[in-house]
């Protein structure tokens, strides 16, 4: 699955994946109101008001990406109906050809983690029959737990040929309160990064890992030192755009050949339609307006590199 993440930022020139994090204050009236017309003002309506959003966005948008994002806690808040609005989005979005990572922040260990990694990387044994429960391609990683937290999830990567992000350094405020501890020398990221590395050795793509690591747009000092760490690491990173990264931030994320990473942007992309630069788009045309900024996006993170 590495390799065929490579293989489609190279067809497409666009490092970047789209996060599906659906706010119900996202979506556009007529969507809400279609959907509750249909199933009232319940978990239902706003699932189904979800699952069209999202279906317009990945319909403008897919010839021009590699690969999507859905943040599994935005559908979590809608219950059962809000799970099955996600599933039907990674269904969707991988009849589309698109990488659909999942960002799932799962981490625990033993058992556990391995009922995570076969719910949403493998395949689960009922009976004589096997099934894919969410059949994500790539999932988010907690690593707090050690080794014991990761193993389960590179094992059942190893068997389905797919992959995980492990988070190394996270794009949020506080993310320094742990993070960046100091422990003999050396934060606590880099000792993390490092890890990363080790995992990703014995896991290999044709150039790159399928143990992957995620670090934020808003600390493009620390992600300079952590690509030296994981020179063979696809990192993931969030924090573009309304978290207040830009292309000049991302450049040091990336090897010298250009890849290496993949930018997500969430908001700034799924609610465009919403910032003054695409107003005129209007409601009725937000995924046009989603698409526009896709185009804005990868035309920065392009310029960025070029000029590095």
């Amino acid at each position: 699955m590495i390799n065929k993440l490579v293989s489609k930022i190279q067809k497409t020139n666009a490092p970047i994946v789209v996060g599906l994090d659906p706010m119900l204050n996202y979506i556009p009236k007529h969507i809400q109101e279609a959907a509750f017309k249909e199933f009232g003002e319940t978990l239902e309506g706003a699932a189904e008001a979800v699952w069209q959003y999202n279906k317009g966005i990945v319909d403008a948008t897919c010839d021009l990406i590699p690969a999507v994002k859905p943040q599994i806690a935005m559908y979590e808040q809608f219950g059962i109906p809000g799970l099955i609005a996600y599933k039907r989005t990674v269904d969707y979005c991988k009849s589309k050809d698109l990488v659909v990572i999942g960002d799932i922040k799962r981490g625990d260990i033993g058992s556990t983690s391995a009922a995570y990694a076969v719910g949403h990387l493998g395949k689960v044994q009922v009976g004589s029959k096997t099934y894919a429960g969410f059949d994500e391609d790539f999932a988010t990683v907690n690593p707090y737990l050690g080794t014991d937290g990761v193993k389960p999830f590179v094992d059942v990567c190893k068997e389905e040929k797919k992959g995980i992000f492990v988070l190394v350094k996270t794009s949020n405020p506080s993310s320094g309160e742990f993070q960046d501890r100091v422990i003999e020398g050396r934060p606590l990221y880099e000792w993390v990064g490092e890890m990363v590395n080790k995992w990703g050795a014995d896991h290999m793509g044709d150039s790159y890992s399928y143990v992957g690591a995620v670090v934020g747009a808003t600390y493009p000092k620390m992600g300079k030192v952590l690509r030296k760490l994981m020179p063979k690491t696809f990192i993931l990173v969030p924090g573009y755009g309304a978290q207040g990264g830009k292309g000049a931030d991302l450049v040091h994320f990336f090897n010298e050949d250009g890849l290496g990473a993949i930018v997500n942007s969430s908001r700034g992309i799924i609610a465009a339609y919403k910032q003054e630069k695409y107003a005129k788009f209007g409601e009725e045309g937000y995924a046009d307006a989603s698409r526009q900024a896709v185009k804005d996006m990868i035309s920065d993170i392009a310029g960025a590199l070029e000029s590095r």
